[in-house]
């Protein structure tokens, strides 16, 4: 019976241990209110494929939906039909959203791009110097970008862009 008390103490403290480790490194992750640069202006970057350049300050005065993705990332895949929807309901409203794909193959870009009928303002960036100046670290990575040029908003994952909750965020900026 010894035994089994020894063993079950030294578990409990190894669990105590292990969830005081993650709390503090929780807490050095969020130790703001929210992610670093919201409420900053957006890193200005000018992204050039072999089909267009686009660059990220021509788009002031609308609200900008920037997504960093990938055809290779099954999240990114996933999301990609409701930031489509998301753009076609909100056009007329000011919001453009500027897909750009880290995808070093440009062949496999290009087919997604068609296979999936994405008609937004997209471009390639295999160097992935424009999702490195924003810190990018998993795709898919997007921010929200008010009209003045202003971060307002940081999501890390796939998104459900039809989602009311999103849609009423974006008709108030």
């Amino acid at each position: 019976m010894d035994y089994y008390r020894r063993v079950r103490r030294l578990v409990d403290s190894a669990c105590a241990v292990l969830a005081a480790v993650l709390l503090l490194a929780l807490a050095a992750c969020y130790d703001n209110s929210h992610p670093p640069r919201i409420g900053s202006n957006a890193p200005d970057f000018t992204v050039k494929d072999s089909d267009r350049s686009v660059t990220l300050s021509k788009l002031r005065g609308q609200i900008v939906v920037l997504n960093f993705w990938a055809t290779w990332c099954p999240p990114c895949v996933e999301e990609m039909p409701s930031l489509v929807q998301m753009q076609q309901r909100m056009k007329s409203k000011g919001v453009t959203v500027l897909a750009v794909s880290v995808d070093v193959d440009q062949a496999n870009y290009e087919r997604f791009l068609k296979d999936h009928g994405v008609n937004l303002l997209t471009v390639r960036d295999p160097n992935e110097s424009a999702s490195n100046l924003y810190g990018t670290f998993k795709f898919p990575e997007t921010y929200i970008i008010d009209r003045n040029g202003v971060m307002q908003r940081k999501f890390i994952g796939p998104v459900d862009w039809t989602d009311p909750e999103i849609i009423d965020f974006l008709n108030k900026l």
